[in-house]
């Protein structure tokens, strides 16, 4: 069973590939049965996750300040 920060750079992994993608081949907005397709609101979506998980992911794995204190005798 993966790890909690090996699952975070899967998902990581995984939207980065999906968003090189979409801006690799962009599409447009289009609209089937009534429903509308907004590839940019789809894009705006995946960066708003991908930060997301980013800083879930930088939280997890540091950076940390360790402070100590030393009693002088």
């Amino acid at each position: 069973m993966p790890t909690p920060v090996q699952s975070l750079d899967t998902a990581i992994n995984n939207i980065s590939a999906v968003i090189a993608q979409i801006t690799a081949d962009p599409k447009p907005n289009y609209s089937i049965d009534g429903q509308l397709v907004s590839w940019g609101d789809y894009l705006d979506t995946l960066t708003t996750k991908l930060a997301s998980l980013i800083r879930t992911r930088q939280m997890l794995d540091g950076p940390f300040q360790k402070q100590t204190r030393f009693k002088s005798t």
